[in-house]
């Protein structure tokens, strides 16, 4: 079984650009506010989901894996 995410989008820090939606289709969507959520926000790892957060014009999608919660995206420093 390969690893599960658990994705957050900081709502405080997302404008609504859809660039996550246009990445992953299916992984994001934006409400009636145009504010991102996660689909699912616990899923398998994915690479569009990965490519979606690392597209955020705004970096508010975080990722982490779910259980230990090691973060996977963004890179720590």
């Amino acid at each position: 079984m390969g690893d599960r995410w658990h994705v957050e989008v900081d709502r405080s820090v997302c404008i609504g650009s859809g660039m996550c939606v246009i990445t992953a289709p299916g992984g994001f969507a934006l409400d009636t506010a145009r504010q991102s959520h996660p689909a699912d926000p616990e899923t398998d790892a994915n690479e569009k989901v990965l490519e979606a957060a690392e597209g955020c014009p705004v970096e508010a999608i975080t990722i982490a894996l779910s259980g230990s919660g090691e973060v996977v995206f963004p890179p720590e420093d």
